[in-house]
């Protein structure tokens, strides 16, 4: 512990924290941005926007957030996430599955609705 204290010291760090609601929107946030995420990455870039909002992280500053595992091995929390039934978690970027059956003109259909209606 100290060890680790002297090195945030030594470097200038910070320590931050993320709730499981932060984490879960800031992975989706992510996400929607052509990122598939893991709860872990989540974790960080939540910090990194509470960081930037407080002001420690300057709008001009470059940061660096390393994913260390894909969002595939946690299929349960994002599709929990999108289908709002993750404890704590109001999914502010909710993308509700669609279910088709697996023909080409259901998928054709679904798109065109779906395009239709944001026009």
């Amino acid at each position: 512990m100290q060890k680790a204290i002297r090195t945030l010291k030594k470097f200038n760090g910070i320590v931050e924290q993320a709730s499981e609601d932060e984490l879960s929107n800031a992975a989706a946030l992510a996400d929607r941005c052509g990122m598939f995420n893991c709860p872990h990455t989540g974790v960080a870039l939540a910090a990194l926007i509470k960081l930037k909002e407080n002001g420690t992280i300057g709008a001009k500053e470059r940061v660096i957030v390393i994913s260390t595992a894909h969002g595939l091995k946690f299929t349960e929390f994002k599709t929990g996430y999108h289908r709002g039934t993750l404890d704590g978690v109001t999914a502010k970027h909710a993308n509700l599955p669609v279910d088709l059956p697996a023909s080409v003109d259901a998928v054709r259909k679904a798109i065109d609705q779906r395009v239709t209606e944001t026009v």
